[in-house]
């Protein structure tokens, strides 16, 4: 069964950094590209960044730029978001997903939240 199990997150002050993690397991982990998804309070689910399931290409909505990087670890199952400089606006739940496919890519995944699967998601929280 595949299963996505975020964590990383917590409360920081603005300007601060945080590293989220997303452990995969129940499929086969280097074939799909993933991404990190927020959804702040009362608003609908967002793509942030997603990556290739070789690395080679990474996406980034406009928003993040310069601030947040993608990577992962295929031989970990793992995909990570280092998140920087971090401000108010980035408070939300962030969830993890695997792309619709083998063949998803990295933009029409993270722009049209083409997904098979969420993870539970882990709570940033920026405030001084």
């Amino acid at each position: 069964q595949l299963q996505l199990v975020e964590s990383g997150g917590g409360l920081v002050q603005p300007g601060g950094s945080l590293r989220l993690s997303c452990a995969a397991s129940g499929f086969t982990f280097d074939y799909y590209p993933i991404g990190w998804f927020l959804q702040a309070p009362g608003k609908e689910r967002e793509g942030v960044s997603c990556i290739s399931s070789s690395n080679a290409n990474t996406y980034y909505t406009d928003s993040v730029k310069g601030r947040f990087t993608i990577s992962r670890d295929n031989a970990k199952n793992t995909v990570y978001l280092q998140i920087d400089n971090l401000k108010p606006e980035d408070t939300a739940i962030y969830y993890c997903a695997a792309g619709r496919s083998r063949f998803t890519t990295v933009q029409t995944m993270c722009v049209n939240l083409l997904v098979r699967s969420w993870g539970q998601g882990t709570q940033v929280t920026v405030s001084s």
